[in-house]
């Protein structure tokens, strides 16, 4: 493993009205704080769409203007909300808006953005449409065929197209070419859903919010490993992230399970100089863990406990003496796997993982659901 992982932060479905409305101010507090503390660090910034609340041509030039401050490169999704004028034209009218859909490649990882929302007609009304699918499939045939890794991005679930054909053949292609991230807005809470091959990631709404503070999303993937992230905006750094191994409940690998002496590996995130990297598992002793300059990481081998999963923490400490704590659980060869419905829905949701921004209350207009 001596790759350095691909990093990208994911700032939720924007909404954007006013300048004076708070979605709007908290909008420029995140794209601050990510440049100030993350410019150096990460690969790309993503929207996943509803970037303007009614697709008006001003609201765009107000996000335009928040993304200026920006030095890395910015990824922009369509939304329903973005064809609330029955055309894109607007949104593409931005200087950083890029045709969809769009093909990247960062760090060996194929990254596919799509458009769900401008083959429709506006509203909820979400398609690929048989050009886009066309141009997809020989993206993701020559991506397996040149063994690159495959995170796909777009506004939603798979089970929220509107044609069922359109729902079966995608999933068809994401489990047939091995896709390992679906990255998605829409649901206005964060949710994620692992079917044992693919992780679904969706981030809550920054300018609709119906559950826990605003925030943005963090996603490392590494050598296969997935790790994500909420970042609430008012939380300080360092940032801890373990790149290796997987937390269990991100299991999707059958390389991923850990046994005897296993690497950890971890990105530290923030701009503030770090002195100290340390690690443990369970309640032993805290460990030192090494730089390592050729993938910027922070490693060491440590030893796995003989129970279904494991206990790892990884604690990190800048200049200022504040320390950033991130603890996961891997799991052993003794970790049961659940089944999966695989339909491309949330049906395989991982839960509630509450100090990770995940409460499982799905208060957003894609389920509706209520506190519990």
């Amino acid at each position: 493993m001596n790759s350095s992982p691909l990093i990208f932060a994911h700032i939720g479905d924007l909404h954007t009205t006013k300048a004076k409305e708070q979605n709007y101010i908290d909008l420029l507090s995140i794209v601050a704080q990510i440049e100030t503390e993350l410019s150096e660090q990460l690969d790309f910034v993503v929207l996943p769409g509803d970037n303007a609340d009614n697709g008006l041509a001003e609201q765009y030039e107000l996000v335009t203007a928040a993304l200026k401050m920006l030095s890395i490169p910015v990824y922009i999704l369509a939304g329903d909300h973005d064809m609330e004028q029955g055309n894109l034209d607007n949104m593409y009218q931005m200087p950083l808006t890029r045709q969809l859909p769009l093909s990247v490649l960062h760090k060996d990882n194929r990254c596919l953005f799509i458009d769900v929302c401008g083959p429709g007609n506006g509203g909820p009304d979400f398609r690929i449409g048989h050009r886009q699918f066309h141009w997809l499939q020989n993206e993701l045939v020559a991506a397996s065929n040149a063994g690159e890794t495959i995170l796909l991005f777009m506004h939603t679930f798979p089970a929220d197209l509107k044609e069922p054909a359109e729902q079966q053949l995608l999933n068809l292609l994401l489990e047939k070419h091995d896709v390992l991230l679906v990255d998605m807005g829409h649901t206005h809470y964060n949710e994620i859903t692992n079917n044992g091959q693919t992780i679904f990631t969706a981030t809550r709404s920054t300018g609709q919010i119906e559950e826990g503070p605003v925030g943005y999303s963090l996603t490392a993937v590494h050598d296969g490993v997935i790790s994500w992230r909420f970042k609430q905006l008012a939380d300080p750094f360092p940032l801890a992230m373990v790149t290796w191994p997987a937390d269990h409940r991100l299991l999707n690998r059958d390389n991923q399970v850990i046994e005897g002496d296993y690497e950890v590996s971890a990105v530290i995130l923030g701009s503030g100089k770090t002195l100290k990297v340390e690690c443990r598992t369970g309640i032993s002793d805290w460990q030192e863990m090494g730089f390592s300059e050729t993938d910027n990481l922070w490693k060491a081998t440590v030893h796995t406990q003989e129970q279904p999963s494991n206990e790892l923490t990884v604690k990190a400490t800048d200049i200022t003496g504040r320390p950033g704590i991130w603890t996961i659980q891997p799991a052993t060869n003794n970790y049961k796997e659940r089944e999966y419905k695989r339909d491309g829905s949330d049906a395989d949701t991982i839960g509630a993982w509450p100090e990770n921004g995940l409460f499982a209350t799905q208060l957003g207009p894609n389920r509706n659901g209520k506190p519990s």
